[in-house]
């Protein structure tokens, strides 16, 4: 016969004490036991052991502090280190720095911006993702919007333009291009304000941005145009959402003279052009916010701030890419290859050409990592003076909202 509620009861208190001041293996069998003589469910057999009677450390529920067992493998001098190379990287995650960290180190002592000892240094070089993410989770909670879309269809020619199938593309060849605009409107979408035209090969991560006046044709086929003659590799196909400023004939006959594969995402599912979206706000966003940005002043700032972001983001960050997705049932499970930089993968390439590696390589050993994210800081902080200083009718606040 079973035990009554108020002998199980009894049993727990006295496990309790005992539960408490065991080793991890004592707990198990602790645990096994109780759950044999009261009949409990594992998880909840638990639950009443953890908090069952008062708290270990008092009525405040402070528990005693207890020594450690082992002296801390990475010390002050290894998590100072960590914390100037996670900031130099744009506080990425412990994952994508992890893959990176090695090399950084290396760059960052050959520019002078980091001198470390031996020990220190392989330490550092040594870390894990885990270990990264634990040791700055104090600084990620220290340094802890939404935009609107204003894309508008463009039908006329649509019916010219084929949706993306991706049969059509070969997305392990640099050259197949994802293009969007990101409007800076601050939330008053009323007169002229700056777009920014975002430009993500899918292949490779490579990312390229500028600024334009407004979303007339005119301007974003001319940044478009600019920006290919910046690409590391031929630009063999592009894809843009169904907005007039991509949808129009100028472009659709470019293509064709230039034999560039043209297509479009179905309306209403942003989800088509992912690579790009996903890049309007890990560059663009994060660079500029939310603010309204209007005027030819703010447009030079912000593609001198682009020129520095691109050689800082498509060298020095590292990117993740999805490969196998699996649900079973409510869960999901995502399967991701291993960090790499757009420029490390354009290297591994074989559809670039030798010449085109040797160019990438000799810019890369010219670029210091640091010197680009202060010179991307200074600029930030003169537009952000320059959104203060702006009249009160089209300031915005930190979450895209204008005020009066």
């Amino acid at each position: 016969m079973g035990l009554t509620m108020k002998e199980r009861k009894a049993v727990t208190a006295v496990m309790v004490a005992r539960y408490r001041r065991a080793s991890k293996k004592q707990k198990g069998r602790l645990l096994d036991e109780l759950v044999a003589l009261t009949g409990y469910h594992r998880w909840y057999a638990v639950g009443l052991l953890r908090g069952h009677g008062p708290p270990p450390g008092g009525p405040r529920g402070r528990a005693e502090a207890r020594p450690r067992r082992r002296p801390r493998r990475y010390d002050a001098a290894v998590l100072a280190a960590l914390r100037q190379v996670w900031v130099i990287m744009d506080c990425i995650c412990g994952k994508r720095l992890a893959a990176v960290l090695p090399e950084m180190v290396a760059v960052l002592e050959r520019h002078g911006e980091l001198q470390l000892a031996p020990d220190t240094r392989q330490k550092l070089c040594a870390i894990s993702a885990a270990s990264i993410d634990r040791l700055l989770a104090a600084e990620r909670r220290r340094l802890n919007v939404r935009g609107r879309s204003g894309t508008k269809p463009g039908t006329l020619l649509k019916h010219q333009i084929p949706i993306r199938t991706f049969a059509e593309w070969d997305q392990t060849q640099p050259g197949f291009v994802e293009i969007d605009l990101v409007g800076h409107d601050g939330g008053l979408a009323q007169g002229d304000f700056c777009q920014t035209l975002d430009v993500t090969d899918v292949a490779s991560g490579w990312t390229e941005t500028e600024a334009v006046l407004n979303k007339a044709q005119v301007w974003v086929f001319a940044a478009l145009q600019d920006i290919r003659a910046r690409l590391p590799f031929a630009l063999k196909g592009i894809d843009s959402d169904n907005g007039s400023e991509f949808i129009n004939d100028h472009l659709l006959r470019y293509t064709r003279q230039e034999h560039i594969t043209f297509t479009r995402g179905r309306a209403w599912k942003k989800n088509d052009g992912c690579f790009v979206e996903q890049k309007n706000y890990s560059v663009v966003r994060r660079a500029v916010g939310y603010a309204r940005y209007e005027g030819d002043a703010q447009l030079r700032l912000l593609n001198e701030l682009y020129a520095e972001l691109r050689l800082y983001t498509n060298f020095f960050q590292p990117v993740m890419k999805l490969l196998t997705k699996e649900r079973t049932g409510a869960k999901v499970k995502k399967t991701y290859d291993r960090p790499r930089t757009p420029y490390q993968r354009l290297c591994s390439s074989t559809a670039l050409s030798q010449q085109a590696k040797q160019q990438l390589r000799a810019q890369y050993a010219g670029l210091n990592p640091a010197e680009l994210k202060r010179n991307i800081v200074r600029l930030q902080n003169r537009l952000l003076r320059i959104g203060l200083r702006r009249p009160p009718a089209v300031k915005a606040t930190a979450s895209g909202c204008a005020v009066s």
